[in-house]
């Protein structure tokens, strides 16, 4: 029961994460990411300097929570401000259903069924209606759909490869962010325009890193050492639901037959794949 709870807390969070984002697109994606990954850092600080052993962690280790952490959120701030921002959130949330798929390639023991290809095939299918009912005003795909492909691929395989490296504390994810943070930074000083930040984005900024990319990566990493990983994972498929309503909400943007349908398919994709295993 403490593990769902953590979970839904960790989904609850996830939900505001697109909508933040694209509150948030005049800032560059670098500094973007770069800001609220070391905010959301800061609530492992206080544990870090009672005991510095828990990030004494091995360099791939570290290097595993980069490449998760950074890129991903990246690719995703990317996406959300290069094509439409509901339709590239619902392809974003494909992360399930590639853990699904990928399981095989990636942890030994673990055999992908008739099931879960099948899965694949709803999933993919929902995702390309998203894609196809979410054109530019010049009738053409919007190229942002694909750093939101790659940021689910890579949300995925980090998801795996956390099984693959030694046990680390839930307290290593704030070095995760911390490490994360300070190299979007310099990526910012170095390949971005310099900008003014008003008090406005500087209040968003602090709820989307203490929250969604926070708080939630915490209590996710603790759901996951408490519970069952595929009974939360079965809870994992409300976000994109959730995330989905709330960015229709504040966007102004109508409930679509193809947002309807790719949202039901994406997310019924994830719960027969989970419970395929």
């Amino acid at each position: 029961m403490q593990a769902n709870l953590y979970a839904l807390g960790a989904i609850a969070l996830w939900a505001s994460l697109a909508s933040l984002g694209v509150s948030l697109t005049h800032i560059p994606p670098f500094l973007l990411t770069g800001v609220a990954l070391i905010i959301g850092s800061v609530p492992a600080w206080p544990f870090v300097l009672r005991d510095p052993s828990q990030w004494r962690i091995p360099l791939r280790t570290l290097a595993l929570g980069v490449y998760g952490l950074f890129a991903y959120h990246f690719l995703l701030f990317i996406a959300l401000r290069h094509a439409p921002p509901v339709e590239a959130n619902l392809v974003n949330y494909l992360w399930p259903l590639f853990i699904v798929v990928l399981s095989p390639v990636v942890l030994p023991g673990v055999a992908l069924r008739l099931p879960h290809v099948l899965a694949a095939l709803l999933g993919f299918g929902g995702a390309a209606i998203a894609i196809a009912g979410g054109r530019e005003l010049s009738g053409t795909p919007a190229w942002g759909y694909l750093p939101a492909l790659a940021a689910a691929f890579i949300w995925a395989t980090y998801s795996l490869l956390t099984k693959r490296v030694a046990a680390f504390p839930t307290t290593a994810i704030g070095l995760f962010g911390l490490v994360s943070g300070v190299l979007s930074l310099l990526c910012h000083g170095a390949l971005e325009p310099a900008v003014t930040l008003l008090p406005r984005d500087w209040a968003l900024l602090a709820v989307l890193g203490l929250g969604p990319l926070g708080a939630s990566f915490f209590m996710w990493d603790k759901a996951l050492k408490l519970g069952d990983a595929r009974h939360i994972g079965i809870l994992s498929y409300i976000t994109p639901l959730a995330s989905t309503m709330l960015l229709i909400l504040v966007s102004g943007r109508a409930f679509t037959w193809s947002i309807a349908l790719a949202t039901v398919m994406i997310i019924s994709a994830a719960v027969i794949g989970m419970r395929a295993r």
